[in-house]
């Protein structure tokens, strides 16, 4: 990352940080790895972030595609986190593609780990190289709606 992006924004004793760093929102790397095993054995430890609103209907359908998608509706963004940026860059196109019900689960599934596998073979397909859908200009934040009024003094 250092090669690709210079020096990061950030460091800390357990994270480097790259902020607005092309086309992401944010790049941590974790010094903490975490065991995953889909599509086959690796742990995760870089962090890509880009703004993107999920609609709330749809958090199950990622969450079962791969558990290394995170979104947090509040802020307004999604993230994949791997061991590789090529990646991160495959889970959140199939991510954007069973938002915009393209594909299914099982599909986007079927379709990461066939990418994998080409990728592991030198032949890295066009869902790894870039994003495949515009980022959007506008806020992705979702504050939510207040429920509770403050008491009147």
């Amino acid at each position: 990352m250092v090669k690709k992006y210079g020096p990061p924004d950030e460091a800390t004793e357990s994270m480097l940080i790259w902020h607005n760093n092309d086309p992401w929102k944010k790049t941590i790397i974790y010094r903490e790895e975490v065991p995953h095993k889909f599509p086959k054995p690796h742990t995760d430890l870089l962090e890509q972030v880009i703004n993107y609103q999920v609609p709330p209907d749809k958090f199950d359908e990622l969450a079962r595609f791969d558990g290394s998608v995170i979104v947090e509706r509040t802020k307004g963004e999604m993230s994949a986190r791997c061991d590789r940026e090529e990646a991160n860059m495959l889970a959140l196109n199939l991510a954007h593609d069973i938002i915009t019900d393209q594909r299914t689960v099982e599909d986007a599934r079927k379709a990461y780990a066939e990418n994998i596998k080409s990728f592991m073979n030198n032949k890295p397909g066009h869902y790894m190289q870039e994003l495949q859908f515009k980022l959007p200009a506008r806020d992705t934040a979702d504050p939510d709606k207040t429920v509770i009024e403050e008491a009147k003094k």
